[in-house]
């Protein structure tokens, strides 16, 4: 399969991407939470650059005392800037750093519906399902607040900016994924059927909740959450980072590694899916992992199963799981991908019905604005039936979207 850029052509239907971001506006909370929580509650004031750091999937940063401002979202004794890496598409030229930018620095298509469809226009992108920002990949900002009512608010009043200002309007283009209170069982499966009922189909989750603090997925804790997403038809989408622990081998280690091995939260999060019995005892229950990219799949798979057999006399691997790991796997899992032309030479192993696309859009790692000429590289030598359940057609069927 080439990989050297040059022309060719692939009659490529639109894309649906099943990973993409929002910035959130500066009013997204202050609009919405009750008055007495609009001064305390997430908002934006324009400070001097400070410092920051990547600690695993947690930006640690304070605000400087004099020089360029910056926008920096406050709540609690959290200060986030909004960075160059995650707007990096308004900045093509300028090397990708986790400096701090101001909202009239960045691309409008960052946070603004009317210029995200365009955006999307110009990259043959006809749908869209968009990953948080401020409150990070799956709302780790309020799980780790401490005042857990001003939480709920906010990842309700999120809710409510996704589905009735970001995604409502846009013709169906621009998907509703919601937050759940991560810290609350009980509370997660209320938002789910509150959400469910103005027909949201998608929420975000840790891959790895243990990573957070929270009970794992082999705890019986989540099973409610799990039911009442298969019940609904509510989709779990998990972004690699969403655990706030990456990959690492060192402390020394550049942040380079951890990046690299990104997909092994995705790998270790797939074993906990099936080896639970999570995916046997909600068979409805369906998996997206974003930005996890899908080569390491088939091996997987092939591993899992193997153990499956091999140890079955010691290692559990039976108790919760009666039938083969890849069993569940092709029947509720679906990877995520936008650069992986080895994923791609072995669709027919990942499963041509078990991979959707994406454009990472605004991140540094987005493809925009040329995904379709690396899709039409990437693809070659597909038949078009396998093309189009790869960068719409199975995303479509898994969220109910009604695109023509």
């Amino acid at each position: 399969m080439s990989t050297s850029g040059a022309s060719v052509h692939v009659d490529l239907p639109r894309f649906v991407s099943l990973d993409d971001h929002v910035i959130e506006p500066p009013d997204t909370w202050s609009s919405r939470l009750p008055g007495k929580y609009r001064d305390v509650g997430p908002r934006v004031e324009e400070l001097p650059a400070g410092t920051a750091e990547l600690d695993g999937g947690r930006f640690r940063e304070r605000p400087g005392t004099d020089g360029p401002l910056v926008s920096y979202w406050r709540y609690e004794n959290l200060f986030m800037s909004v960075k160059r890496l995650s707007t990096a598409v308004g900045f093509p030229d300028v090397p990708v750093t986790l400096g701090g930018v101001r909202y009239d620095e960045i691309r409008r298509g960052c946070w603004q519906q009317g210029p995200r469809l365009e955006d999307m226009d110009l990259n043959w992108t006809e749908a869209s399902l968009c990953f948080p920002n401020f409150p990070r990949f799956c709302g780790q900002t309020f799980a780790e607040a401490v005042d857990k009512d001003l939480a709920l608010l906010c990842v309700r009043a999120y809710n409510d900016w996704m589905v009735e200002e970001w995604c409502a309007g846009s013709g169906g283009r621009l998907v509703p994924l919601c937050l759940v209170p991560l810290w609350d069982a009980g509370l997660a499966t209320a938002e789910v059927e509150r959400n469910a009922a103005r027909g949201v189909r998608a929420v975000t989750f840790s891959e790895i909740p243990a990573y957070l603090g929270l009970p794992s997925v082999h705890s019986g804790y989540w099973e409610k959450f799990f039911a009442a997403c298969a019940a609904t038809g509510t989709v779990l989408c998990l972004h690699i980072g969403s655990g706030t622990k990456m990959p690492r081998t060192s402390d020394d280690a550049p942040d380079a590694v951890s990046i690299s091995m990104g997909f092994a939260n995705c790998v270790g999060s797939l074993a906990d899916f099936i080896f639970s019995g999570v995916l046997e005892r909600h068979p409805g229950l369906k998996l997206v992992y974003s930005e996890g990219q899908i080569g390491w799949i088939p091996f997987f798979l092939e591993r899992a199963d193997d153990i499956w057999e091999t140890h079955r006399g010691w290692s559990l691997s039976r108790e919760a799981v009666p039938e083969r790991p890849s069993t569940y796997y092709f029947r509720q899992v679906y990877g995520c991908f936008f650069k992986d032309f080895h994923g791609v030479e072995s669709i027919a192993r990942v499963g041509v019905d078990n991979v959707t696309f994406e454009t990472d859009y605004p991140h540094a790692d987005s493809t925009w604005p040329h995904t379709k000429q690396l899709a039409e590289d990437l693809f070659v030598g597909l038949d078009a039936a396998t093309v189009h359940k790869v960068v719409r057609g199975n995303a479509s069927r898994l969220l109910g979207l009604d695109l023509s």
